[in-house]
């Protein structure tokens, strides 16, 4: 994440952001972006030591202690409720939420065992519920708030032997919106990002002709940055995204066209 103008530096100053999947990659990228630009950033994710990593960066990059690390499994509500009630306890609020918690388990449907399905379907989408859920009594007591869902061009487009995470991506597409509907009203937006293929831990398999293949079939040429990821997740978090909800943001340098 390189520095904004100074204009904008500290457009999230005071705000408190829970980010999932926060230590690597897309989360870890979106994470440092808003503690780069004034909030305070409570990431959530299950390894100590890059969690710790994420908070010494962030130190580094803001000269505070502008990311708190919470070891936390996503896939289990009573942690959840925990980690949200200490949240509040400490800040009085909870300004945005953005989901970015997500695994894969790929492998044929004929083949794929039950736990695959599950373990996926509870990580990438039923957190989504949990944490939606447990954040929305302080912002609509608030009346102001803002939810962002990382999704997937999957979620979208499908893709062979990822039925489970195409079901979950594309659940939380149909989550966002559903949700969005419901609290309109009370001044809290509820959006989605469909990543397309960025350049994470997550898409190292693609090496050699596989990954030719793929570039070739991007208008861009080119995988995304997390940190692209980050500037959407950013702009839909803004005063200036307040009239923007139940979207579907594609940040995919063109596949999805």
């Amino acid at each position: 994440m390189t520095s904004t103008d100074s204009s904008s530096v500290l457009q999230f100053s005071n705000q408190v952001v829970i980010v999932t999947g926060a230590t690597a990659g897309i989360g870890k990228a979106i994470a440092l972006a808003f503690a780069e630009q004034g909030a305070t950033v409570l990431a959530l994710g299950t390894n100590q030591e890059r969690g710790k990593q994420v908070e010494d960066e962030a130190k580094a990059l803001t000269g505070k202690e502008s990311v708190i690390f919470a070891k936390v499994d996503i896939g289990h509500k009573e942690q959840i409720d925990t980690i949200i009630q200490d949240c509040l306890t400490r800040f009085q609020k909870i300004d945005i939420l953005v989901n970015n918690a997500g695994i894969t388990r790929d492998g044929l449907l004929l083949k794929m065992s039950e736990a695959d399905w599950d373990q996926v379907l509870d990580i990438n989408l039923k957190s989504c519920f949990y944490t939606c859920q447990a954040v929305l009594r302080p912002m609509l007591k608030a009346k102001s708030g803002r939810i962002i869902n990382i999704s997937s061009i999957v979620g979208l487009t499908g893709n062979a032997g990822q039925t489970n995470y195409a079901a979950s991506k594309a659940g939380i597409i149909g989550f966002s919106k559903s949700l969005a509907k419901e609290i309109a009203s009370r001044t809290i937006t509820v959006n989605c990002v469909t990543p397309g293929y960025i350049d994470t831990q997550m898409t190292d398999f693609l090496q050699g002709e596989k990954k030719d293949a793929l570039l070739e079939m991007i208008p861009m040429k080119r995988m995304g940055k997390p940190s692209e990821i980050a500037e959407c997740v950013l702009f839909l978090a803004s005063k200036g995204a307040s009239y923007i909800t139940g979207q579907v943001i594609s940040v995919d340098g063109g596949l999805a066209m």
